[in-house]
């Protein structure tokens, strides 16, 4: 058996998605997620012009020589175009393999670990009261761990605060711009998880996300300040690039770090999880070089009792979520599993097998990953440019989104 054929789809249903779908010799397919939010088509490219035409006769069976092939062949390693390519082949050769062993993905993985993948909802409000009814709609449907994010007085726009019933910042060809002030930030946030923790009790895991837009001495005071309401973990304080910046945090508070979101390599978080720097790494299949990199990442957090804490915004395509659904499961330090529901015409155009119930989801027991794309019907939401925000001080300063 040989690879015959890759096509790279790019859609729109609800917001863009790119996604590799590989053919084989004996009618096999096999998808990846190759979505980059807000630089899709710098992946299409790629895939396009570098990697499919190097797949065309390869054996489908060899994903560790084909992932190791597509990244030392390439010299020019790592970094987010090059590893959400990698990403989309990996993803989908490992589709193609459990379709051959007749088998879901997360049995060649060495099998469960884990009844269910716990997931965590996200929860948000223009004021606290609004605030709280969004957390009480997810404690409604069973969740146990929800992501807190509270607009602040005074200023207009905060990421991760929304009206609207899917969540999805890339809204506008060109991108839009909010502005920011740190002080009112955290003046204000404190007091929002107090009412929270007074509201929802002591066991409700709580979560915030502080979006990279702090410097490590201000993430330290907030996170001495959260310290009373016990949160599971405080997201991206700083930017990550600035690894010796959790260092100063972690001499500073006890609250729990999650970082990870944008690695793409296990070299962007070696030194974090050797020196025990972070509580959750939360690198993500698409991004981070497929199943087969991606649980080297896990693997060595594993080593330092890191716990996992995967992105899953719905910046990835089910195909994407279905894919790390399966390595959640498998994995021994699994901690929690992000889970924002997609659009309906997403669900649709990606048919999948994955479902919630009770808190957790459990992926689908169909050969490979479960989940495929209906191209005829990927065929009528056509790409739109959307870009992701940027995010100013108030005195114009271009900063963190």
């Amino acid at each position: 058996m040989n690879i015959v054929a890759a096509r790279v789809i790019v859609c729109s249903p609800g917001r863009n998605f790119v996604t590799l779908k590989i053919e084989t010799s004996d009618g096999l397919t096999g998808v990846g997620d190759a979505t980059l939010n807000g630089r899709e088509l710098a992946v299409a490219a790629y895939l396009d012009e570098h990697v499919v035409p190097l797949l065309i006769g390869r054996d489908p069976a060899r994903i560790e020589d084909t992932w190791q092939y597509l990244y030392k062949g390439a010299y020019w390693r790592r970094g987010p175009v090059t590893m959400t390519a990698i990403a989309a082949v990996d993803t989908a050769l490992w589709d193609i393999k459990g379709k051959v062993a007749g088998l879901p993905v997360y049995q060649l993985l060495g099998g469960r670990s884990r009844s269910g993948v716990s997931v965590y909802g996200h929860a948000n409000g223009a004021t606290i009261d609004e605030l709280l009814s969004s957390v009480a709609s997810f404690v409604s449907r069973g969740y146990t761990a929800v992501r807190v994010q509270a607009a602040i007085p005074d200023i207009s726009e905060i990421y991760g605060v929304s009206t609207a019933t899917v969540y999805e910042p890339a809204s506008a060809a060109l991108p839009t711009e909010a502005v920011w002030s740190t002080p009112h930030y955290l003046a204000h946030l404190p007091a929002v998880f107090e009412r929270v923790r007074a509201e929802f009790g002591p066991t409700l895991r709580l979560l915030h996300d502080a979006h990279h837009r702090l410097t490590p001495i201000e993430a330290a005071r907030l996170g001495k300040a959260l310290e009373p309401y016990a949160l599971t973990w405080l997201e991206d304080p700083v930017p990550a690039e600035l690894q010796d910046g959790y260092r100063l945090i972690r001499q500073h508070t006890t609250t729990p770090l999650a970082v990870g979101e944008v690695f793409n390599s296990i070299w962007d978080c070696e030194r974090l999880i050797r020196s025990q720097l972070i509580d959750y790494v939360r690198a993500t299949v698409v991004h981070a070089g497929g199943i087969t990199h991606l649980r080297r990442i896990f693997d060595l957090a594993a080593l330092h009792q890191v716990r996992t804490g995967s992105h899953g915004a719905t910046d990835l395509s089910p195909v994407c979520m279905s894919a790390a659904l399966h390595l959640d499961l498998a994995i021994p330090n699994f901690g929690l599993q992000e889970y924002m529901p997609h659009a309906p015409e997403t669900d649709e155009v990606f048919p999948h097998g994955y479902r919630y119930a009770d808190g957790y989801l459990h992926p689908s027991e169909e050969p490979g990953l479960g989940v495929d794309i209906d191209e005829a019907l990927a065929a009528k939401y056509p790409y739109r440019p959307a870009s992701l925000p940027v995010n100013r001080l108030t005195d114009g300063t271009l900063h963190d989104w």
